[in-house]
């Protein structure tokens, strides 16, 4: 295959484009430059995610001998109802939309609301349920324990900082890792942080948070973050990086991946659970300062410009969650 068939597979020329054979090398760089400007179009989390979806998918396909591309809907359903059980149903969208992706890079019809695949979807939700295990809120209840197992050392050091840092903060993993010393300034009151970009920010067009210093030195985000960047000695560059086994910093930046890892490693030790239909994630962050502002009185506008959600519905989802005790009208009844 040569690199035009390459490129054109993984980016299709339109119907008017000329023949990719014919490309001068001018129009095959402009072609790959399209092409490198398209896999950018989503994150690269989701590109990843995307891509270990399309790979099991194909060789599904090889293994029960369908054609992978195009695909036929009724072997799609087929392969969905075999991850029924044990499978979440955000697992089954997942694939079902990677697998889309593909059909349209390569321009072949393509209808995720196909009768077989919805009926089967449907099928699967009605026999195993449709609930999906949302975050669990980390507040600063779940924090004070969290960072109360985060030693001195290094690793401590960065781990509190880095807890901390994403629930004043309501970042995402990669919003965490994406922190450079230069997005940092330290002001008496607290700390300028800017996003040079995020889920929500796609153009790129950056965003600025405020986040002032906490009333505990145990639980302040901004000690912790200064306790940190002095201890590793970082004055430009990734500000959360990987230590070693030995104590040693490496400069190498944080993967997304590593936030989840060192949320669960400190959560097992302060012996921190969750209920059963929800799941540790470091998105809890997220969630927690949603329901703890909430609690405080904060509003909508006030919570949703920190968070940077776009949807006011996503967002009263975290609120709703903490309502259903606090304001239950069950508290209205002589019980």
């Amino acid at each position: 295959m040569t690199e035009t068939t390459r490129a054109t597979a993984a980016f299709p020329l339109s119907t008017t484009a000329r023949d990719p054979v014919a490309l001068t090398d001018a129009g095959q760089a402009a072609l790959e430059a399209a092409e490198a400007y398209a896999r950018q179009s989503l994150a690269p989390e989701t590109r990843r995610a995307y891509a270990t979806d399309w790979r099991h998918f194909t060789e599904w396909c090889r293994e029960a001998g369908c054609m992978a591309l195009p695909a036929d809907p009724v072997s799609i359903a087929a392969f969905l109802a075999g991850m029924a059980k044990t499978h979440s149903r955000s697992a089954l969208e997942r694939r079902l939309a990677a697998i889309g992706r593909q059909h349209k890079l390569h321009g072949h019809v393509w209808s995720a609301s196909h009768p077989a695949i919805r009926a089967t979807l449907q099928g699967i939700r009605r026999a195993h349920g449709s609930r999906k295990r949302q975050a669990a809120a980390l507040t600063s209840v779940e924090l004070r324990k969290l960072v109360a197992v985060c030693p001195g050392d290094l690793a401590g050091l960065r781990d509190r900082a880095l807890l901390l840092l994403g629930f004043a903060g309501a970042l995402r993993r990669s919003e965490l890792v994406g922190i450079d010393r230069e997005h940092l300034r330290f002001t008496e009151s607290g700390l300028r942080l800017t996003l040079p970009r995020s889920k929500t920010d796609t153009a790129g067009e950056g965003t600025e948070l405020g986040i002032t210093r906490g009333r505990r030195p145990q639980t302040c985000p901004i000690r912790a973050l200064e306790a940190w960047l002095s201890a590793s000695d970082t004055r430009y560059g990734p500000v959360f990086r990987r230590v070693d086994q030995w104590g040693n910093i490496d400069h190498t930046r944080l993967v997304p991946e590593a936030v989840w890892q060192i949320l669960r490693r400190r959560a097992l030790q302060a012996g921190l659970s969750v209920g059963s239909g929800e799941r540790l994630s470091p998105h809890g962050l997220r969630a927690g300062f949603v329901t703890e502002a909430y609690m405080a009185g904060a509003r909508d506008e006030q919570i949703m410009d920190h968070t940077r959600h776009r949807d006011l519905k996503t967002m009263r989802g975290y609120v709703r969650r903490a309502k259903l005790v606090t304001e239950s009208p069950v508290k209205l009844l002589d019980l």
